[in-house]
């Protein structure tokens, strides 16, 4: 019993974010970073992959499962079921590589609006490796005015450097806090497991008294 309300009170809430974006724009990077201390030489993802990240914001001790998506064309179907269950999007873009920026307007929005299944989901419109601001291609003030669009928070980062990437991830699950739909829906998983450890407990009690 004891181990169990242990494991329960690890964290308060638990949210399923999602990484999309084209191939290259640095999601695994951003994802990479967030979770851990080393960046490598990335391959592209195959599919999809995922990370678990445990922080704590505004007092809650969050624990947030972020699936990294594939940006190449061929697995567009196959990272579409992934959309359900949601709670945060982030749709990232390089800021060097303007076509990046536009098809998330063309094709990426589009695609959250089609297989998103949740519509109280917080989408996060980020830009990426602004450490090479020599070569950008995409301005803030553009940047701004999509996620105006979208209806999503705006933040530029990089990966490289860190800048603002934990920001991202902390800005974007407050937001999530918000959604009264959200921490219902919590409540009523730990409700749910309160009970069936009762149930459980009462059933070994009864078993015992047997001879």
């Amino acid at each position: 019993m004891g181990s169990s309300s242990a494991h329960t009170a690890a964290y308060d809430l638990s949210f399923k974010v999602l990484l999309i974006g084209d191939s290259g724009v640095g999601k695994s990077s951003l994802l990479l970073t967030f979770v851990s201390s080393s960046l490598l030489d990335l391959a592209p993802t195959i599919g999809v992959d995922f990370k678990i990240k445990q922080l704590t914001v505004g007092g809650k001790r969050l624990k947030l499962t972020i699936w990294d998506t594939a940006g190449q064309e061929r697995f567009r179907t196959l990272t579409s079921s992934y959309y359900r269950g949601a709670q945060g999007i982030i749709l990232v873009y390089d800021v060097t590589r303007r076509e990046s920026f536009i098809n998330l307007s063309d094709i990426w929005a589009n695609e959250v609006e089609l297989y998103l299944t949740d519509q109280d989901c917080v989408k996060m419109l980020v830009g990426n490796k602004v450490d090479r601001e020599s070569e950008r291609a995409v301005s803030r003030e553009d940047g701004i005015a999509l996620a105006n669009k979208l209806g999503s928070l705006f933040l530029e980062c990089s990966a490289k450097t860190r800048e603002n990437v934990e920001k991202c991830f902390e800005e974007l699950a407050i937001k999530i806090m918000e959604v009264p739909s959200f921490l219902e829906e919590r409540s009523t998983v730990i409700k749910r497991n309160i009970l069936r450890q009762k149930q459980e407990g009462q059933a070994q009690q009864s078993g015992g008294c047997c001879s």
